[in-house]
């Protein structure tokens, strides 16, 4: 019995093992990618200035906001806003958010005054960069959803 298991491990190894060719894995097109160079980029291809380094050393209170205060950037800004704040803020804008909620202290309620009081390019530069506990969101919301959010906020009052 002990043989008939010893032999059946054995031709269980042997197949195993037979599907393996290591010596040639290292020949794979996978492999070698990482053993070739890469090829030169063209030049100015990954900008070195501009971009959102110039939204960053701007003074805020200096940035005005490019995007009128018409009912449909208002709408669109309602629409951003539902997407990308509502979650902390709430949807009545007071910090109660089902995520919101579970912050010690709250996020801000930005009908208040601390953040009413402050101009547009303040709240877009906050929004853009963080501050505090706030994230960073120059890589998840556009400079144009970003105003429109402002204009909304303005608008909810």
């Amino acid at each position: 019995m002990k043989l008939l298991a010893f032999i059946a491990l054995l031709v269980f190894a042997a197949v195993a093992l037979s599907g393996c060719y290591y010596s040639e894995m290292r020949d794979d097109e996978a492999v070698q990618a990482y053993n070739q160079e890469f090829p030169q980029m063209p030049k100015k291809t990954i900008p070195v200035d501009g971009g959102n380094w110039v939204e960053r050393q701007a003074d805020p209170t200096e940035l005005a906001n490019p995007l009128s205060g018409d009912a449909r950037i208002i709408t669109w800004g309602y629409e951003r806003y539902r997407f990308y704040c509502v979650q902390c803020h709430g949807p009545r804008l007071d910090g109660m958010g089902t995520v919101g909620q579970s912050f010690a202290p709250l996020p801000a309620d930005l009908k208040s005054s601390v953040v009413q009081d402050q101009s547009d390019g303040e709240i877009f530069y906050q929004i853009r960069f963080g501050f505090n506990r706030h994230p960073a969101l120059y890589a998840t919301v556009t400079d144009d959803e970003t105003w429109a959010i402002v204009r909304y906020m303005r608008s909810a009052r």
